[in-house]
């Protein structure tokens, strides 16, 4: 984990705090090629657009249409939370490189669960179950605490359904 990592899960963050402030839940995405260089990035619309509007799985249709197979596998998608399975395997078939991820989606059901929420339409499997060949790392444990405080924000006053990306 080095600056640049830091830096773009500091910008997934700021697209989880948007997604939030707009009535999605808190998640966001960051594409970056080999060389380091943001391509795209996305916020969770699972509640303003549909329910399969997760960043990540727009990253990857993005890749998919933008990016050459070498460029793909170069790429990287640091997120605010792990991919959902849905994720995970757009991931894969778009033949993306690296994921990091701040919160596991294992950490996140739990987290759920403390608030009083059901489990998910979709159960909280890791990418490395839905796409064993990925690169993955996290979670990153500096970072957890402030994606807590939005999932708090979100999900602490069990208000709301888990629309998890």
């Amino acid at each position: 984990m080095n600056e640049q990592d830091r830096a773009h899960l500091q910008r997934c963050i700021e697209l989880a705090t948007e997604a939030l402030n707009a009535g999605d839940a808190p998640f966001g995405s960051v594409l970056v090629d080999g060389d380091g260089n943001r391509l795209a990035e996305d916020r969770n619309r699972a509640v303003t657009d549909n329910v399969t509007h997760h960043p990540e799985f727009e990253l990857a249709r993005w890749a998919a249409r933008n990016l050459d197979p070498a460029a793909c596998a170069a790429a990287t998608v640091y997120t605010s939370g792990e991919h959902c399975p849905m994720c995970a395997a757009a991931h894969a078939m778009a033949g993306l490189g690296r994921i990091v991820y701040i919160m596991s989606s294992r950490q996140f059901a739990e987290r759920l669960a403390e608030f009083g929420h059901p489990p998910g339409a979709v159960r909280d499997l890791s990418v490395q179950e839905i796409a064993p060949g990925i690169d993955v790392v996290g979670p990153v444990t500096e970072l957890v605490p402030s994606v807590l405080e939005l999932y708090q924000r979100r999900y602490g006053h069990g208000e709301t359904t888990p629309d998890a990306s």
